[in-house]
């Protein structure tokens, strides 16, 4: 496995990359997105309140910033149900949940990371994902 990541400078709609994993960095990579992802994974379908409320931490500005460029990129979709006042709802595309499998294996090796940390005395406990 592994790669080289030189080359020529390359677009794709908003982004500039010389290899994939820099574009799926740019699409998936962040503070937050993982996180949206993660809220939304096993057919998940949220409101704008039900993802505030599941990332406590993240703003509304920054949320709503999020959502817009992950349906951008084709890896979230927005549904707003014609009903007073709009429901708007948030769930994967068939394309978001491609990176399930991904965001999955990141969070084993999170709960690894910890587990390996705690075992050398600079973590508190293990969280499952």
């Amino acid at each position: 496995m592994g790669g080289s990541c030189a080359g020529s400078l390359k677009r794709l709609g908003e982004h500039e990359y010389y290899c994939p994993v820099e574009l799926a960095l740019q699409v998936i990579g962040g503070k937050w997105k993982p996180l949206i992802l993660y809220q939304l994974a096993d057919g998940r379908v949220l409101r704008f309140s039900g993802l505030r409320r599941a990332i406590p931490s993240i703003t509304q500005k920054m949320l709503t910033q999020q959502l817009r460029e992950l349906e951008a990129d084709g890896v979230v979709a927005r549904t707003v149900h014609a009903e007073v006042p709009p429901r708007v709802e948030y769930a994967l595309t068939d394309f978001g949940r491609s990176v399930m499998p991904v965001m999955h294996q990141l969070c084993a090796w999170g709960a690894s990371y910890e587990a390996h940390m705690r075992d050398r005395g600079e973590a508190q406990a293990v969280a499952a994902c």
